[in-house]
């Protein structure tokens, strides 16, 4: 038999203990999520762990099998550093920062074994996972991996060994070795800087300002242990990144199923499945304002779908480390990118944009990992730069950005900043008169340029230095090659806010 499962969301009695001083504002309604069915589900069937037998029974395999008992016998201690088998095969030193038990066999389903979830030290918190107690190792290597985790905090980014470099040198006798780049070439600052962007490599405290150092700390503290390990939403199952602040009952169930039509989520396979059948929504809320093939995108109001928005947020912030909006949406529009097939309008990804802020065109953007590496985030950005060129103002990103955001960006502004000079008659055009042809900010235009070498800094002020040729030839390399999408605005049915003397935004509707 199936039960009725309803679910109010109360910010302050429930997440918002969790997000304290991170969540920029919290909204004191509830919202009512799911009214859907449910029925309880067995657990996932998981490898037993190896049972102990006499010498008499195990015979020439005796030695393998107490070794791994033994193995399993180790405690594992909350805080220490141990070596961790990835599901690549290399070893990398971890931190035990939290630990869950296994579930013992019932009637239908077999145990699951006691899992752990690590930080890898050095590498970003997207990595951060639940591990068997077999991909842990004995006791010598944790030694030696705290050896190796002090050794990464204690590097001066000067071309300090990485903790790649020395897992390899001082784990060279386990199986998977981690391969080691040479470690003698120093790196200029230059050089760091986009060898840590492309690798994503994390920050340590040491090398932020001690505000941004005690902010994050308290961060990392609030957000540390990511239970929802998996997303199923339309088609696809994603392995998540980030703790993300579902209420409780949602937020520590290992899979969570999210409808990619009305975004209502669910603890579940069975009430997925039902919902699935009966949600009768095939398309995001709002106004359709781009439809070029198959491609389309929606505006949303966060005033008007208040729910909507909410829950896009919260399934966002899975995928997002520092995102801080949850509740409080009113002030923003939301726009959303969507594949449209016979069945709907399937999400694709999404950005942000506060109304009253012309400075900035897009709080947050976000594309979904399935949906990644095929061209729709530059296309997120450049929809962001043609609303804001429609208005009359320039715009940039808030910030600061994620590593894949800063990549992402820098690479639309540089290829539409080249395309912009290849097009101008003249080479004496000024930041000024790019800033206003391309709708990127001058801070933008400089931060890129100079990545390029083609700004310098004479008699007061940042000078492009570039001739036609040198443009021409940038544009042949394969980092600056045309983008997949492009927006083409005469599929754009939208015009500028007009805004009211109390400076609320309203927009004219559009045939």
């Amino acid at each position: 038999m199936t039960v009725t499962e309803s679910v109010k969301v109360n910010n302050a009695d429930k997440t918002i203990q969790q997000d304290e001083q991170i969540v920029i504002a919290t909204d004191k309604k509830e919202i009512d999520v799911n009214n859907t069915t449910t029925e309880t589900t067995g657990k996932t069937p998981a490898t037993e762990n190896v049972a102990t037998k006499t010498n008499a029974e195990l015979g020439p395999s005796t030695t393998t099998a107490t070794a791994t008992t033994n193995q399993n016998d180790m405690q594992i201690k909350t805080g220490e550093v141990y070596l961790i088998k990835r599901a690549d095969g290399n070893v990398y030193p971890a931190q035990i920062i939290q630990s869950r038990p296994g579930e013992p066999a019932t009637g239908n389903s077999t145990s699951t074994p006691a899992e752990y979830y690590v930080h890898y030290v050095g590498l970003n918190r997207r990595l951060d996972e639940w591990v068997s107690r077999d991909r842990i190792t004995d006791t010598t290597d944790a030694e030696t991996a705290s050896e190796a985790a002090n050794s990464a905090d204690s590097t001066d980014g000067n071309g300090g060994k990485t903790i790649k470099q020395l897992s390899k040198e001082q784990i060279a006798n386990l199986e998977n070795p981690l391969p080691m780049e040479n470690s003698d070439r120093k790196l200029t600052r230059n050089q760091k800087r986009r060898h840590d962007e492309i690798n994503h490599v994390q920050k340590t405290y040491a090398e932020m300002d001690p505000t941004t150092a005690a902010l994050e700390k308290e961060h990392e503290a609030i957000t540390k242990v990511k239970y929802i390990d998996k997303l199923r939403i339309g088609r696809f199952e994603i392995d998540t990144w980030y703790f993300s602040p579902y209420p409780e009952e949602y937020g520590k169930v290992g899979t969570l199923y999210v409808c990619e039509y009305c975004l209502k989520y669910m603890r579940f396979q069975k009430t997925y499945r039902y919902h699935a059948s009966e949600c009768t929504q095939r398309q995001p809320p709002g106004n359709e304002i781009y439809r070029k093939g198959t491609i389309s995108i929606f505006e949303i109001d966060g005033k008007e779908h208040k729910l909507y928005c909410q829950i896009l947020c919260l399934m966002a912030k899975l995928f997002l480390d520092h995102k801080t909006l949850y509740y409080d949406v009113e002030p923003f529009y939301f726009y959303v990118l969507c594949e449209i097939d016979k069945r709907g309008a399937h999400i694709v990804g999404y950005f942000s944009k506060e109304k009253e802020s012309p400075e900035n065109n897009v709080a947050c953007i976000l594309i979904l990992p399935p949906y990644q590496r095929k061209g729709y985030g530059k296309l997120l950005i450049a929809f962001s730069y043609e609303l804001s060129r429609r208005e009359g103002v320039v715009g940039s990103p808030e910030k600061p950005l994620s590593d894949l955001g800063r990549l992402s960006y820098r690479s639309y502004w540089a290829y539409t900043l080249l395309e912009f000079m290849k097009e101008c008659r003249t080479t004496t055009q000024s930041i000024k008169e790019l800033s206003e042809l391309s709708g990127i900010t001058q801070e933008d235009i400089i931060y890129t340029l100079q990545s390029m070498k083609m700004v310098k800094y004479w008699k007061g002020q940042h000078v492009i230095c570039v001739t036609p040729k040198t443009v021409m030839e940038h544009l042949q390399l394969p980092q600056f090659k045309k983008p997949k999408l492009t927006v083409d605005p005469v599929y754009l049915r939208w015009v500028p806010p007009k805004r009211n003397p109390t400076g609320n935004a309203k927009f004219k509707k559009v045939a």
